[in-house]
């Protein structure tokens, strides 16, 4: 649900900014850049996020197992109640996203989001700690709506159905976090440790300074996000147990 593609490593971002520093990123010459991005911003939003495929009710915790070549890695994701974070006006919801491996805590996100008055869910921002193998630590990533000019993005539509095959941006913080999705399919039966889920949601995704790294997410109605599936690898992020409020 929250988990994104990984951006690239430290020394290929400064390599592009030192190649393309001067050039705006919102319109290339790098791949899936596209457009300048000036998104349809909402004039009103909704209380709290309820879109069906992406439901963020306070204290709703889901727990993730993935089995890699480095061994089980577990992600656990908690909407937290009584914690709100206001963004340029808007109370968004927050959502703590740890990522561990062999119970050593690798990666620690905050991210924020809300809901429109239409449905849609936006993406507002994020703060991450990564936790790197030489004991230092990374904030690469972190954003803000409003701070050093990014943006907001769609993280969930209203109707997924009524944008099959269209690309839209997840993130905007130009040169540091810039993802996109589109919608892939829409009705499909998909099977997790958790449970057998039906009329199941498929995007696919990728980050705009790796376009190659893409993955499909797969959201079940009523509960959010049940699967990942990089392109490039078998590797199965799964939903293993939710606890709901």
């Amino acid at each position: 649900m929250f988990r994104r593609i990984p951006a690239l490593a430290p020394f290929l971002a400064v390599f592009l900014i030192g190649v393309f520093g001067c050039i705006d990123n919102s319109t290339g010459p790098l791949p899936d850049l596209g457009p300048p991005y000036n998104p349809d911003l909402p004039e009103a939003w909704a209380p709290a996020v309820t879109n069906s495929f992406f439901p963020l009710a306070p204290g709703t915790i889901w727990e993730y197992r993935s089995e890699t070549d480095e061994g089980i890695e577990t992600t656990v994701v908690e909407v937290l109640s009584g914690t709100t974070k206001v963004i340029q006006g808007v109370t968004a919801t927050s959502v703590t996203d740890r990522v561990s491996m062999g119970g050593e805590l690798k990666e620690d996100t905050t991210d924020w989001y809300a809901q429109d008055e239409d449905g849609n869910v936006w993406y507002l921002g994020e703060e991450t700690i990564e936790y790197l193998e030489d004991g230092s630590t990374s904030t690469a990533g972190s954003w803000e709506w409003g701070v050093d000019g990014a943006l907001p993005g769609i993280v969930m539509w209203a109707d997924p159905a009524a944008h099959i095959g269209e690309k839209y941006r997840q993130e905007f913080y130009k040169g540091e976090a810039e993802d996109w999705a589109k919608v892939a399919a829409v009705g499909l039966n998909v099977s997790v440790p958790y449970d057998d889920f039906t009329g199941v949601l498929e995007t696919l995704d990728w980050n705009a300074f790796s376009p190659g790294s893409k993955e499909n997410k797969f959201y079940a109605p009523g509960i959010g996000l049940i699967l990942e599936i990089p392109k490039e690898t078998d590797e199965r992020t799964e939903l293993i147990s939710v606890t709901l409020p």
